[in-house]
């Protein structure tokens, strides 16, 4: 896909004030949506005939999903000559929206174009549209035959066979028996599974289920095992032409995500929901593209489209209380999980995303019951769980539950045993409580041959050889350590420290200035201050701490 376009030379804007084309650029450049189409609104009043305007017009309106208020500018674009992707993209939508299916024929045929697989693939949708089923299918044929977008021609072709009650034609394309191998994606493989079991082939489409969906906790997978099992599966994914259609958009969308301009890929995802409100793929595919945008007020918007009697409603949601937490509204957040947690207690991903979430905020108290609830649902181990007996552990060891700590930390180390964060996090507070040396000191260099870039991890392996009185070795990792890292206080701080201990006095002073230059925790910076007054042994001393065995001849 190229990036639209008007090829149109014309100035960007008529005589007037260009405050609001400006603002418009700058809400632009920042994927602010929903004020750039407000200020590209106002530019147009000004100078109603810019055709750039009302490109950048357009594509800010189906951004925000507001696409009832892209089409009269599509309209008014064709209508002066434009010759733009987008705007036949929105006309397009609000055609087949209207199932206005010999229009859209018409269209095409007088070379109203998106591009070579879109419009193949309209084609084929428009004359199912008019009931014209084998000149459909023959369309869908023409698209398979294309090299290149084989796969787009077939699926839709068995999405087609779907909507007229042709489950064993649909079947064949889907497993491949005509010939061609399909790579399913997610919602392929959910569609195929529903198909084997209208008809009544249960024990294949749950070995699919099993396949396609294994180690997942994927809602939608589950709601349709339960379907199948109870034989309530309806053939309902895409029940009409319109619903084809929108399935052109969101099957475009599926192929540009993580390869286009995220802006670009929305305007896909956002069509496809436009014309078919009840595609919740597509409504969450445009949530977390806004999210990816920082756009979070619209992710929560979009999130919020999906039903509470949807298998996705709590993904969903767990979507929505990231966003609002990135708006700055940790509460509302919060509040959300915690209703959900209510509603859907009994899916573990929920409870731990509440407990992240009140960590992360330093509400430690709060966050443990949620991960308690989240352990008690785990049914056998399983070495995904051992980020939430480490989250779990963080929150006891702040507030000094050490033995429920520790506990955690090594069940996390049973799933997951060569986990450096888990093996930094326990060897380092061991350090701190100097018990456990020689073990702190196994587990940080293990820590380190598992990620030997991380300046945290390369830190305590200095700290725990200092701690030890091995000063020579601390200094060469400590060193690495502010290499990494070179903006840290504690890091800057401890090579300080290192420095000191091997009689490298005039740099550990230039290392403790370095520290508080990093702006440090205000008891750290207070105990570094003392060190600058008196030197290091004297702060030890002070403490009680033992004494250093060091050679103070300044380096």
């Amino acid at each position: 896909m190229t990036a639209l376009a008007v090829p149109v030379s014309q100035p960007v804007l008529a005589e007037g004030d260009a405050g609001s084309y400006l603002a418009a650029r700058s809400a632009s450049v920042t994927s602010d949506f929903s004020a750039a189409a407000r200020y590209y609104s106002r530019a147009l009043a000004r100078d109603p005939g810019n055709l750039t305007l009302m490109e950048a017009a357009l594509t800010s309106y189906i951004a925000t999903g507001e696409v009832d208020r892209a089409v009269p500018i599509a309209r008014r674009m064709l209508q002066a000559g434009a010759n733009s992707q987008l705007a036949n993209l929105a006309l397009t939508a609000d055609a087949a929206k209207r199932e206005q299916w010999d229009q859209i024929l018409a269209d095409l045929d007088a070379g109203q174009s998106v591009g070579p697989l879109f419009d193949g693939l309209l084609r084929a949708w428009s004359l199912v549209g008019t009931g014209d089923i084998a000149e459909a299918l023959d369309a869908f044929d023409a698209v398979a035959d294309t090299q290149g977008v084989q796969a787009f021609g077939l699926f839709h072709k068995a999405l087609a066979l779907i909507t007229v009650g042709d489950l064993e034609g649909a079947d064949r394309i889907l497993s491949g028996a005509d010939g061609t191998q399909l790579n399913l994606t997610r919602r392929g493989a959910l569609i195929h599974a529903s198909v084997l079991a209208q008809l009544d082939r249960t024990d294949e489409a749950l070995e699919m289920l099993d396949i396609g969906f294994a180690g997942s906790s994927d809602p939608e997978a589950e709601a349709m095992r339960t379907a199948v099992l109870d034989g309530s599966v309806r053939a309902d994914e895409v029940a009409n032409a319109a619903e084809g259609v929108a399935e052109i958009y969101h099957s475009i969308a599926g192929a540009l995500s993580g390869e286009a301009n995220d802006a670009y890929t929305l305007i896909y995802s956002r069509m496809s929901s436009f014309i078919d409100p009840g595609h919740i793929d597509s409504i969450i595919l445009s949530a977390t593209l806004l999210e990816s945008l920082q756009r979070y007020e619209l992710a929560t918007e979009a999130y919020d489209l999906v039903p509470r009697d949807h298998p996705s409603y709590y993904s969903a949601e767990l979507g929505r209380a990231e966003s609002l937490n990135r708006l700055g509204r940790s509460d509302a957040a919060i509040e959300a999980l915690k209703q959900l947690s209510e509603s859907y207690g009994d899916v573990a991903l929920v409870h731990i995303t509440l407990g992240d979430l009140l960590r992360q905020m330093e509400r430690f108290e709060e966050s443990i019951p949620p991960y308690d609830r989240a352990v008690a649902l785990f049914e056998t181990p399983d070495v995904r769980q051992w980020m939430v007996y480490f989250a779990r552990g963080i929150a006891h060891e702040r507030l000094d539950q050490w033995p429920q700590a520790e506990a955690d930390f090594r069940t996390a180390l049973e799933l997951r045993p060569d986990q450096p964060q888990v093996l930094n996090y326990l060897g380092y507070s061991f350090v701190e409580m100097q018990s456990n040396m020689d073990e702190a000191l196994d587990m940080i260099q293990r820590a380190v041959q598992g990620d030997p870039d991380s300046g945290y991890i390369t830190d305590s392996l200095g700290w725990v050889l200092y701690r030890l009185g091995r000063y020579d070795e601390a200094v060469i990792h400590m060193e690495r350590a502010v290499e990494l890292m070179p903006v840290d206080p504690i890091v800057n701080d401890h090579l300080g420290d290192v420095y000191w201990a091997v009689g490298r006095t005039r740099e550990a002073e230039f290392q403790w200035h370095r520290a508080l230059s990093f702006d440090p925790e205000p008891d750290e910076a207070d105990r570094i201050r003392r060190k600058l007054d008196v030197g290091l042994d004297a702060v030890l001393a002070d403490e009680g701490a033992a004494p250093l065995n060091v050679a103070n001849d300044d380096g």
